[in-house]
């Protein structure tokens, strides 16, 4: 509730009405609606305008002559999932979380498109190699595709996982999508113009599948799951190739640029880096002094790499030394996933607040 300087009370409810109060016959004589429940209220000046912040993440401009909610800046009202870039694009990202995916524009941070899909939680999301559409992985078992100029959705993969769909991944062709999922199985689909198709699923993995990561020829992929094994799986025979243990709950996998090494981070606090054609371990750092290490990302020439996690630090690595070259401070939750942009511009990292930060890169 705030008073303007007339003495007319302005009111915000939990069911979304914002009114305006005349003073001495208290009757509403101005009235409109947003969406959410309002949780702050501010008057501007002399009372000309009116910001109402509500519990959906949104704040809205009212202009008092006119009592028309215009929404001025929003974000994710729960904890950020993940972020993706469009190959080889650096203005525009996406991210998702509970009910909703938002297509950002980098360089202003505003929003282009937001896609809701009520009650349901958006565990991954990619953008497929062609940009033709946006690529999501849900909590009830969906694989669900948008069109990323409208967010009109596309098609659906039905009890894609029994379990829910937890990590996602396109190959460069546009031909495949490899998915995750909460029971374990990483399963192969084969999407043509109007229909989908599984090709193969292969179960090795005993716990959820984290993170999924594809060569960049499609004939490999590398799966991380929190039993502690990172799976590297042929593409053409859908059979393992090679298997990393560690006591650790792998969160994050990723390759260098000459697909020659992995990099994985976990529950353990160690960032390691492995060699793809055997498995061995190269080499193993401290990444964090307290949490896991939940997101990793090596930039496009290989000189350096980021990570993030329940720190809620971001460190710059040099990738051969494995030396700290900058920590960014700014997340006040978990951080969850950090990419950093294919033209090398920028990092974004999102945490489990709700908070998406862009960094400056390089520096």
């Amino acid at each position: 509730m705030a008073m303007l300087k007339d003495g007319t009370i302005i009111i915000a409810t939990g069911g979304g009405t914002v009114g305006a109060i005349k003073p001495g016959s208290f009757k509403l004589s101005k009235e409109t609606v947003v969406a959410g429940g309002a949780t702050s209220i501010a008057v501007r000046g002399m009372g000309h305008e009116i910001y109402v912040g509500v519990n959906k993440g949104n704040i809205y401009r009212i202009e008092y002559s006119k009592f028309r909610p215009i929404c001025v800046n929003s974000c994710h009202y729960s904890g950020v999932m993940d972020v993706a870039f469009p190959a080889g694009e650096g203005n525009l990202f996406a991210t998702c979380s509970k009910e909703n995916i938002r297509v950002w524009v980098t360089k202003t941070s505003s929003e282009a498109l937001r896609i809701s899909v009520p009650n349901m939680t958006c565990h991954g999301v990619s953008f497929m190699q062609d940009g033709k559409s946006i690529i999501s992985a849900w909590n009830d078992g969906k694989i669900r595709a948008f069109y990323p100029e409208s967010g009109r959705e596309m098609y659906t993969i039905h009890d894609a996982h029994k379990q829910g769909v937890t990590a996602i991944a396109t190959t460069n062709d546009s031909s495949r999508i490899v998915s995750g999922g909460g029971e374990g199985q990483v399963r192969v689909w084969n999407i043509f113009p109007k229909r989908q198709q599984m090709k193969a699923a292969m179960k090795e993995h005993k716990g959820v599948v984290t993170c999924i990561k594809i060569r960049k020829e499609n004939k490999e992929c590398v799966s991380a799951s929190d039993d502690g094994t990172c799976i590297i799986w042929d593409l053409n025979r859908f059979v393992r190739n090679q298997i990393i243990f560690a006591n650790t709950l792998f969160k994050a996998v990723c390759y260098d640029p000459f697909e020659s090494q992995l990099l994985t981070g976990g529950s353990d606090r160690k960032i390691s880096y492995w060699e793809t054609l055997d498995g061995s371990q190269i080499r193993e750092m401290e990444g964090s002094a307290d949490g896991s290490i939940n997101g990793l990302d090596i930039s496009a020439d290989g000189n350096f790499f980021v990570s993030g996690g329940s720190s809620r630090k971001v460190k710059v690595w040099k990738y051969n030394e494995g030396d700290v070259t900058h920590v960014g401070l700014g997340h006040s939750g978990d951080i969850t996933r950090i990419k950093i942009c294919p033209r090398s511009q920028h990092i974004i990292s999102v945490s489990a607040d709700g908070a998406i930060l862009r960094w400056k890169y390089p520096f």
